[in-house]
């Protein structure tokens, strides 16, 4: 309950402080629209020169190698240093 209060009071100071502190508003010889319009050409200008430019970074294409089919297989070998028939794990490619 305490924090909806001061959550209220907090709420109506800041919108009471905004209200006295606001000056009268009046457009002068179309200063207003003059802005408008600038900000209105000047975004054209912005946004087409980004639309129109290249991206930073272009991906080059992916490439696709179709490597020939291998396979592993056992090959027996005699090992001098141990004086015994070993296998060792060799790929073939046909």
């Amino acid at each position: 309950m305490k924090k909806t209060v001061f959550a209220l009071l907090a709420a109506a100071a800041i919108a009471a402080g905004s209200v006295a502190m606001a000056p009268q508003a009046h457009a002068g010889g179309g200063d207003v629209a003059a802005g408008v319009l600038g900000g209105l050409v000047g975004g054209a200008l912005i946004g087409g020169a980004i639309a129109n430019s290249r991206p930073a970074y272009a991906a080059p294409a992916p490439v696709y190698v179709e490597e020939p089919p291998c396979h592993m297989v056992r090959e027996r070998f005699w090992d001098d240093y141990r004086g015994v028939w070993r296998f060792r794990r060799v790929q073939v490619c046909d």
